[in-house]
């Protein structure tokens, strides 16, 4: 992602207390757009692979925990949501996985 142009902002961004979210990577594109990635892995491809595994439940902690820390800023930034999925040795990243609503 960083040979991408991505920056990386913060690594493993958790909420506080029980229940709350998680976000694996938060970079930052050169045109000021966060960018916030879940990591999925899977030995094995099968059952759909590790993409799949990024459910509406997982969307919502994610969005969560993007909403959390988007509070300390005046105005938000453009934010996207990706995922990196990793099936195997395959590593696939899809830009844009999925939108707050």
């Amino acid at each position: 992602m960083t040979r991408a142009g991505l920056q990386l902002v913060v690594r493993h961004y958790r909420t506080p207390g029980r229940g709350g979210g998680e976000i694996d990577l938060i970079m930052r594109e050169s045109d000021g757009t966060l960018v916030f990635v879940e990591v999925r892995s899977r030995a094995l491809g099968r059952f759909g692979g590790a993409a799949v595994t990024v459910g509406p439940t997982k969307q919502r902690r994610i969005l969560l925990a993007a909403r959390h820390y988007l509070m300390r800023w005046r105005t938000w930034p453009p934010c996207r949501f990706d995922v990196v999925a990793i099936d195997g040795g395959d590593i696939t990243w899809i830009k844009g996985a999925f939108e707050a609503h």
